[in-house]
């Protein structure tokens, strides 16, 4: 199976399919994979108008993903273009005009990325905006760890991590330890527990979120992305934390019931009924 992804990718074409109005920023090379990239998200309704890499230079990222019968994913990336994103690829326009700025952690390992996440960080709380963090990868919460600890206390609003990442950020052994570090260090965490639910915490709030049943789980790739994509559309649309949280698990339910990280079904269909 061949299609577009990428986690914050995954995350907006699941948004538009829950009928939200979103743009991303990010970076794909002038070549097919790039143009392929491109007119897949626009055609969800996503706006996506980064300036794309000339042709010669990094190919446009991929990753061979290989799945197995357990649905459990072994994921083989080459990031490519993707790393060339910087500061002046950032639209202040768009940061300013969305509610949240959802960023992944998976770019934090090239000084550009970095440069444009903290120019749109600081462009959103200037104006007032939310700005939210995928933790994204264990091993990169193991690579940037103090850099991950002080966004996630100073500069992010909303963060998204599963078991392992947040156990990893916070160096402890069980959940519950993580999650009581968590809860004073930025406003909201949505923390994912693959077929235990999730947990979302805010302060003295904590909501438990069961997964949603599904026939059969075939392939457990963008489950996170998804899941982000159902909260996030219940934050920017009034709804409270739980009711969040359990749009956040119909859109992954939906993500692992076949192979790849789009989805298949109109989400608003779902949630609706």
């Amino acid at each position: 199976v061949e299609m577009s992804g990428g986690s914050a990718g995954n995350t907006m074409a699941g948004l538009a399919s829950l009928g939200a109005r979103g743009a991303f920023i990010g970076k794909v090379c002038d070549d097919q994979l790039g143009r392929v990239f491109a007119h897949d998200l626009k055609a969800m309704g996503v706006d996506f108008s980064t300036a794309m890499s000339a042709q010669g230079s990094e190919p446009t990222g991929r990753c061979l993903i290989l799945v197995t019968p357990d649905a459990e994913r072994t994921m083989n990336t080459y990031l490519g273009a993707a790393t060339g994103l910087t500061a002046d690829d950032i639209d202040e326009a768009q940061i300013t005009s969305a509610q949240v700025t959802y960023m992944e952690g998976y770019l934090w390992d090239r000084d550009g990325a970095k440069e444009a996440f903290l120019k749109a960080t600081g462009v959103a709380h200037t104006a007032g905006r939310k700005v939210s963090l995928s933790l994204s990868d264990s091993f990169c919460v193991g690579r940037w760890r103090d850099e991950f600890l002080d966004l996630a206390e100073n500069q992010v609003d909303i963060l998204f991590a599963n078991e392992e990442e947040i156990t990893s950020l916070y160096q402890v052994d069980n959940f519950d330890d993580a999650l009581q570090q968590v809860r004073g260090h930025c406003e909201i965490a949505a923390l994912t527990r693959s077929d235990k639910g999730a947990v979302i915490v805010s302060g003295d709030e904590v909501h438990i979120i069961d997964a949603v049943p599904v026939a059969r789980v075939v392939d457990s790739t963008g489950a996170g992305d998804l899941f982000a994509s159902g909260f996030l559309h219940g934050v920017t649309n009034g709804f409270d934390l739980a009711g969040a949280g359990r749009l956040g698990a119909i859109s992954a339910a939906e993500i692992i019931s076949h192979f790849g990280a789009r989805p298949e079904t109109v989400l608003s269909k779902l949630i609706a009924g």
